[in-house]
């Protein structure tokens, strides 16, 4: 589809990690989607990333409508470099694409060893709290500290559910287990469906989750000089995103040696916490994503029979 062979292999190994890490609804399950922006032209293969400004260990960048993730994995790259040398390296983007999964890049700074924080804007997908219109995005965030005995990664959107997520329940004509949305009547509803449609996910943390969205959408317009949700809206697709992308590199900012050994007590004492019996372990973020890894790479990568068929017809389509 007009892919560099590099940009090729680096967005097809994102998607498929994606999926075996366990987060299909932003691995291969998007690849279809993935496909229809480019025929539309919304994705453009071969476009690269520009500089647009630098002052010391902060860049601003121009995604040039280039593939999200590849542009994604690029900027929180840029911002490694910077911390090796800085401590600190803080990459926007502005004018770039959905990123699919956002904690690939969590992983890939803790991967080098550093403390990764980077987040996105995206179209309007949620209300304000006490309203029943979409003004707000998603808006993912997430979090990466490098750990020896395994890392802590959060990846989460500002709604109760990803849209990813509800969608193969949808797929699976399944509620949602809690409240995801709202209707356009202002009631809570658990059908994935009907939220989708609608464009009514539920802010996580009610009020707490729309205002820090907000918040999000604030920042990365300020840092990037690029869109704001409402702006995005106005797009009519989910396209010109603003991202930023920080990574802080423990060693180069002297923060001794003993930094692990914190975070291995603060580990320990939360999964020690009581639990009732029927309710298993407490986890943290991250925690099965490696056993996940090697179980499917041991068994094979899972894939929904539809999305199989899906990626097997674009396959043929381009063949022809």
């Amino acid at each position: 589809m007009g892919f560099p062979d590099r940009k090729a292999a680096l967005s097809a190994d994102l998607f498929v990690k994606s999926s075996l890490d366990g987060v299909p609804s932003h691995g291969l399950n998007r690849f279809p989607v993935f496909v229809d922006y480019i025929r539309k032209g919304l994705v453009i293969p071969e476009a690269e990333p520009s500089l647009i400004s630098q002052f010391s260990a902060f860049e601003q960048w121009n995604g040039n409508a280039g593939p999200g993730n590849c542009n994604a994995y690029g900027a929180m790259d840029r911002a490694i470099d910077l911390s090796r040398k800085f401590g600190i390296g803080c990459v926007t983007l502005k004018n770039t694409n959905h990123w699919m999964r956002a904690g690939n890049y969590g992983w890939q700074a803790v991967d080098h060893g550093c403390l990764g924080l980077c987040f996105t804007n995206t179209k309007p997908n949620m209300p304000a709290w006490g309203g029943v219109e979409p003004k707000l995005g998603n808006n993912p965030l997430v979090i990466g500290i490098p750990r020896s005995s395994g890392p802590v990664v959060l990846d989460m959107a500002m709604s109760q559910f990803a849209y990813g997520k509800m969608a193969i329940y949808a797929r699976n004509g399944k509620e949602m287990p809690y409240d995801a949305g709202l209707t356009p009547e202002g009631q809570l509803s658990r059908n994935p469906g009907q939220i989708i449609a609608d464009e009514l996910a539920l802010p996580m943390g009610l009020w707490k989750g729309a205002g820090l969205s907000l918040l999000i959408d604030m920042l990365t317009v300020v840092l990037s000089g690029g869109n704001s949700t409402s702006e995005i809206g106005q797009l009519g697709e989910e396209t010109g995103l603003s991202q930023v992308f920080i990574s802080l590199d423990p060693l180069v900012m002297g923060l001794g040696e003993d930094w692990d050994q914190h975070l291995d007590r603060i580990i320990e004492d939360l999964l020690g916490s009581r639990t009732p019996s029927d309710s298993g372990n407490v986890r943290y973020p991250g925690q099965n994503t490696l056993q996940t890894r090697e179980e499917n790479m041991r068994l094979g990568v899972p894939i929904e029979i539809d999305i199989w068929k899906k990626i097997q017809q674009l396959a043929d389509e381009k063949d022809k």
